[in-house]
């Protein structure tokens, strides 16, 4: 098992409020794809630092970039499998996958649709392309996301959110230096920038997800016009994550720029309370992570994610026995 110490990153409260930008720590390329079954060629987004303190609350981030996959009547994806300890969020961009767990949920999300589900304190589910897709084929996309629970809650009873497209705010963007004459004329007639929220609050426009702690999930898209800025307000303290799901962008931290290719990443320190992006091709698109870190240990092993090893090995014993999944 993988057991991580109490993060060592400054907690929230210890961080004086400002207007600063959040200054980037470390930027990851692309790493190496593999399978999740046979029907999800991932990017492990995280590298080496998933399940660690690096990306609390963060656990693991794999993108399925789009994919092409032949019409055929099998199955194509993951059989039933066990969690417990954490919350798995699945996004659609193409294509679409099918859902079904132990407490009687089944479900089908397209393009733009998030599943949100709560293993709590155990679930028993399987993911696949959906029915009609796999008798179709065409081109899947999508990603999915562990997010930790807090210990207080980890135990809690499992639940699915099942979140459409249409319920998913879409707040537009203003470049920064929209008061600039040549940045103003740019914007006329252009594709605008918006940013579509899953969790978390921006310019006082909320998202549909509910969460055990504060965290924010974004999709955002940077329009048409590029090397122009935009600024998006995140909580001071928290944890901060941009990934290029398409195109380049760039993360702008006091006065040094950071290139992010696709499926690259930036990770940003804590302090501040702005991040400053600016799109380094037309229609880049990014999502943005963020959260309030945990200060607990993280104890992680296969489909489990708890706070020590015992915790994991009981885990382990309550679904051997039958006693997971209700």
């Amino acid at each position: 098992p993988h057991i991580s110490p109490k993060s060592k990153a400054t907690k929230p409260h210890e961080i004086m409020p400002s207007c600063a930008l959040k200054s980037v720590r470390k930027v990851m390329g692309r790493p190496p794809r593999h399978w999740v079954g046979d029907g999800f060629h991932v990017y492990p987004v995280f590298h080496d630092f998933a399940f660690t303190e690096e990306m609390s609350p963060w656990l693991m981030f794999d993108y399925g970039a789009p994919k092409e996959f032949q019409p055929t009547s099998t199955r194509r994806g993951v059989g039933q499998h066990p969690h417990r300890g954490f919350e798995t969020i699945t996004v659609a961009f193409q294509g679409e996958v099918e859902h079904r767990d132990s407490v009687g949920n089944r479900d089908v999300i397209g393009p733009g649709d998030v599943q949100w589900m709560t293993a709590g304190r155990g679930i028993i589910h399987e993911e696949y392309h959906s029915t009609a897709f796999a008798k179709t084929g065409g081109t899947l996309e999508m990603v999915q996301l562990w997010l930790n629970l807090p210990a207080k809650h980890k135990m809690t009873p499992p639940k699915y959110q099942p979140i459409l497209k249409d319920q998913i705010p879409c707040v537009p963007l203003t470049p920064a230096d929209l008061a600039r004459e040549d940045c103003t004329s740019l914007q006329e007639g252009c594709e605008p920038a918006c940013v579509k929220i899953i969790a978390g609050e921006l310019n006082g426009t909320r998202g549909p997800a509910a969460s055990f702690s504060p965290v924010e999930l974004w999709d955002v898209e940077l329009g048409e016009l590029t090397k122009v800025p935009y600024e998006l307000p995140i909580p001071e303290g928290h944890n901060t994550i941009i990934f290029v799901r398409r195109g380049r962008a760039s993360v702008m931290g006091g006065t040094k720029e950071h290139e992010v290719e696709a499926q690259g990443v930036a990770l940003l320190n804590l302090e501040g309370s702005i991040v400053r992006l600016q799109a380094l091709e037309p229609h880049t698109q990014v999502l943005v992570l963020a959260g309030e870190p945990f200060d607990e240990p993280i104890a992680a092993m296969g489909p489990f994610v708890m706070n020590t090893r015992q915790e994991l090995q009981q885990a382990q014993l309550d679904f051997r026995s039958g006693r997971m999944g209700s």
